[in-house]
């Protein structure tokens, strides 16, 4: 039964600092994508929400190809530094973060679209300078579509078994994450304890997705 609990507490770690990195870049690329107008704009957009798409075993042999001690970014981690992602709790957070981020763009691309041009040029016609115009205007505007995005993505991280089992591995106390916790314990026939963590993951998942029902933009009504 304690296994289990450590099971929780290495999940929502990973969920937190997945999340964290998908809130920044998802922020910083959403606004890009939605107030920028450049070639391939769509087709980068197309290739930033390919992991919701993709089957996650694909996206976890694609980051043990970059991750690995024989991949480019790996590689250089581990000779310059020593570092090993591989079989880490932080190669969990990469995988959480690899696969969840879509949610936050598209939410923080969504909710910046929303928010009146004509307000942020108002700003900038009375001085305030262009972060400025972003941290009083714009951000504050579209926080609810963005919030929304971030619960839709950690709860997304909670559940992530594809990736993180193939980066990460099923090591008990340092990478057995919730998900795999409930493969493992299926598998052992250890029925009271997948119960009890199927359990715990329900309730966690759905009071993310109400309040982010909550937290969501108001739709328009129909004409």
């Amino acid at each position: 039964m304690g296994d289990a609990w450590i099971a929780l507490g290495l999940s929502l770690k990973v969920a937190l600092w997945a999340t964290a990195i998908d809130l920044m870049l998802g922020i910083a690329l959403g606004w890009v994508l939605a107030r920028k107008r450049f070639p391939g704009r769509e087709l980068l957009d197309a290739l930033l929400t390919l992991p919701m798409v993709m089957p996650p075993t694909v996206l976890g042999y694609y980051l043990l190809v970059v991750i690995g001690r024989n991949g480019p970014l790996g590689g250089w981690l581990h000779d310059a530094f020593g570092i090993n992602l591989i079989f880490t709790w932080q190669a969990a957070v990469i995988a959480a973060a690899v696969v969840a981020f879509p949610l936050v763009l598209k939410g923080a691309r969504s909710a910046f679209e929303t928010v009146d041009p004509q307000l942020e040029q108002a700003a900038r016609v009375l001085g305030v300078s262009g972060p400025g115009v972003f941290l009083r205007v714009t951000l504050p505007l579209a926080w609810r579509g963005v919030l929304a995005g971030t619960l839709l993505a950690f709860a997304r991280s909670m559940g992530e078994f594809g990736a993180t089992l193939m980066v990460a591995g099923s090591i008990p106390g340092k990478t057995q994450t919730l998900s795999i916790a409930v493969y493992e314990a299926v598998q052992a026939g250890q029925d009271d304890t997948a119960n009890l963590l199927v359990a715990v993951t329900s309730v966690t998942c759905v009071a993310v997705l109400v309040l982010a029902s909550r937290l969501a933009p108001p739709r328009k009504a129909l004409p």
